[in-house]
């Protein structure tokens, strides 16, 4: 599967900062950076798309929710992390294809990086589709499990870790990705797995595109309720920049993170 656009299909406001009119997406891209990676584990974003009213999931997947212009961002995300990840729920769903396509893989290459990011599954104690698409790529593969998961040989290329719990710890996630050199981790959900990351305070950025659409239904947030969530507290956010493209919103913020509390 290759994306055939071409940098000039889509094109977009830059609203904030710096507005600028009618540019292409790539070149409102073009700019695109990272900050620093914290010093004990990969810097970690969630890229997701919801309606107006929040909603991430159209019929149990994000399919529908955003434009091909937003897909075409999704693969310029992709092309600056070092690994691209999803949870069991979207691979049951979608089959995954965490990949950025021909034009990009090319960029990546002449830059002395592999064609596609480290691809990434998480997974509980879940069956896993061994047939997924996702596991008959070229890229390098992780698929993490849950101790008591029933798989117990992954498919050829697909590196098989277990957690110690029933579902793996997203710090012990990070810490295996970080043994193998990856500084950088784009989430593309499901809502479970962004609560999940949520929670230990593991999120550094958000990429939100809102869709102009309304949905009106009980469908996940792109980050799924937390237990005892009625006693949460705010967790301040910055915003980065805010492109517009016909009806949708691309938007961009970084987390604050939790100032570390008193023993």
């Amino acid at each position: 599967m290759t994306d055939a656009t071409t940098e000039t299909t889509y094109r977009v406001d830059r609203l904030w900062p710096d507005p600028a009119q009618d540019i292409t997406l790539d070149e409102a891209m073009a700019a695109f950076e990272l900050p620093p990676s914290p010093a004990d584990r990969p810097l970690v974003a969630i890229n997701m798309v919801t309606t107006i009213d929040g909603r991430a999931q159209l019929k149990g997947t994000a399919e529908g929710l955003g434009s091909r212009a937003d897909r075409r961002l999704m693969r310029l995300y992709r092309a600056a992390f070092d690994a691209v990840g999803s949870g069991i729920g979207t691979l049951r769903a979608s089959g995954v294809w965490l990949r950025v396509g021909a034009d990009l893989e090319g960029l990546r290459a002449s830059g002395g990086r592999s064609p596609n990011p480290l691809g990434v599954v998480i997974a509980g104690e879940e069956p896993v589709p061994t047939d997924a698409r996702w596991f008959h790529g070229d890229e390098a593969r992780i698929l993490f499990v849950g101790r008591d998961n029933p798989l117990r040989d992954a498919p050829p290329g697909t590196e098989l870790l277990r957690a110690d719990d029933p579902r793996p710890d997203p710090a012990w996630v990070l810490a295996s990705l970080r043994e193998r050199g990856i500084r950088s981790f784009l989430l593309e959900g499901g809502p479970t797995v962004n609560a999940g990351f949520l929670e230990q305070d593991l999120i550094d950025e958000v990429y939100w595109t809102i869709g102009a659409n309304v949905l009106a239904s009980d469908a996940l947030p792109m980050i799924a309720a937390i237990a005892g969530g009625e006693n949460a507290e705010l967790r301040p956010a910055q915003l980065v920049s805010v492109h517009r493209h016909e009806r949708e919103l691309f938007l961009r913020y970084r987390l604050a993170h939790e100032a570390p509390k008193p023993e």
